[in-house]
């Protein structure tokens, strides 16, 4: 068996991070299903391709929460990413697996995650694997659809927050916003992100004068 792996939320500044792991026997197991890297695809979309996948191929996913990633450790957050790579990677038990890499130097993510296998698999570790293996497009999708959803979730009790990430202007007004009210970011944000803390000082700020 073989596994893609790849993640999903990684840079968000609200809610979590989830890994997808995705086995299969071969690659060939993707024909007749169009995968794709999951950010070029609409929401619609990655939804009626995430009920495929799950339906043929076995799936895994972790979800690291907000204070995990806050609380990150040992390697920082490729650290955490690995051990979550590693994690899913796990419940799948290929002889190989295709990780998307979260390092500069795709040879030492491999390592990084190796580290965290017992037993060891063949970890192939590539920047953008996503758009050239069609199982980690696959676990691309997966990871989005489970992300997308907790989001969702997030939205239900704290109403519009956005997509969640720095560069979403309705994150940030969502963000600003709550703390302008409650004067402490929301459980759900990474409080260990430069966005959240620049944030705080600007109401701070704002407060004192």
């Amino acid at each position: 068996m073989i596994c893609g792996v790849d993640e999903a939320g990684k840079g968000s500044v609200l809610g979590p991070m989830v890994i997808a792991a995705v086995g299969a026997d071969t690659e060939s197991d993707f024909d007749g299903i169009p995968v794709r890297d999951s950010k070029l695809l609409s929401p619609a979309r990655r939804e009626y391709l995430f009920e495929r996948i799950t339906r043929r191929c076995r799936v895994a996913t972790v979800i690291v929460p907000v204070d995990k990633i806050d609380s990150r450790g040992r390697g920082g957050m490729n650290g955490c990413v690995a051990r979550a790579h590693a994690a899913a990677i796990l419940q799948i038990s290929p002889q190989t697996a295709y990780v998307d890499a979260c390092d500069v130097n795709a040879g030492r993510y491999a390592q990084m995650v190796l580290a965290h296998l017992d037993p060891p698999c063949s970890v192939v570790s590539e920047h953008r694997a996503d758009e050239t293996y069609r199982i980690v497009s696959a676990a691309s999708i997966v990871a989005k659809v489970v992300r997308d959803r907790e989001i969702a979730l997030l939205a239900e009790e704290l109403g519009s927050i956005g997509s969640g990430y720095p560069s979403d202007p309705e994150t940030i007004a969502f963000l600003s916003s709550y703390i302008e009210e409650h004067r402490r970011p929301p459980s759900c944000a990474r409080k260990s992100w430069k966005t959240v803390s620049l944030l705080m000082a600007r109401h701070s700020q704002s407060r004192l004068f």
